[in-house]
């Protein structure tokens, strides 16, 4: 086990320094920091951006409505898998609206909301109704797998709906869930900074990201996408660590 987890380091490190390599060569290539900015250009304007009281109080603000759409969408999709799992017609009446939502084009949603609503807002709604359908397959899909394993012996035993729900199905699918949040999270902050950049919500990475647009500094607006690639990486670990956690208790 000890073997396989360095060779993933070392083609994860690999692959890194490779897309780094790309980098370098294009903007060599380029010699145009208001084209492609350097990766000493960008690593430079990223302590500014890390010491600028302004940055953090955006990232604040783009986190919190990063993990306030994750949950309520994770809640929503968790407990519609969980009653479609246990009656075919709910299931059959929830699959065009899911069909629907994951076909909304992301930004025609946030042109609508930003009518409805407000630039504060509209991204945190955008990103519940995109994560929504993705929470909502992944928790049917682990659902039915248990139900594939355990059906037959949960049918034999009479068991009743309610027990069978919180009793079976959520405790057996909740790692593998927790294995994928970490990436449907990171997908948040993509699609809540993507709403924010729309918006020009006010404290938020996304309007940090449209004023450096407005003002042409291509390394700030490097920074910022780099910041929020790194961002997107530690918020899966947190996740894969949590399910880890979560294995190690249940042995």
């Amino acid at each position: 086990m000890t073997k396989r987890r360095l060779k993933i380091a070392l083609f994860s490190a690999l692959s890194i320094l490779f897309l780094w390599g790309m980098w370098a060569v294009a903007a060599f290539a380029i010699g145009n920091e208001y084209i492609l900015p350097t990766v000493d250009e960008t690593v430079k304007e990223l302590g500014g951006v890390l010491a600028d009281v302004a940055f953090w109080r955006a990232f604040g603000g783009t986190l919190w409505r990063t993990v306030l759409a994750f949950l309520v969408s994770f809640a929503l999709g968790v407990g519609l898998a969980a009653l479609a799992g246990l009656s075919d017609g709910l299931r059959a009446f929830l699959a065009p609206i899911i069909s629907i939502l994951r076909s909304v084009p992301t930004m025609a949603v946030i042109l609508i909301l930003l009518i409805w609503t407000s630039p504060r807002y509209a991204p945190v709604l955008v990103s519940m109704l995109v994560l929504l359908p993705a929470v909502y397959a992944a928790a049917l899909a682990a659902q039915d797998e248990v139900k594939e394993e355990y059906g037959g012996l949960v049918k034999s035993f009479r068991v009743p709906p309610a027990r069978k729900l919180f009793k079976l199905y959520i405790p057996l699918i909740a790692p593998n869930l927790l294995g994928q949040a970490g990436a449907i999270l990171s997908m948040g902050l993509k699609i809540t900074v993507s709403g924010e950049v729309l918006a020009n919500t006010f404290h938020s990475l996304g309007g940090l990201m449209q004023d450096a647009k407005m003002f042409v500094s291509m390394p700030r607006l490097m920074a910022l996408t780099l910041l929020c690639i790194l961002v997107g990486f530690a918020l899966e670990g947190i996740c894969l660590l949590i399910k880890s956690s979560i294995l190690r208790w249940r042995r």
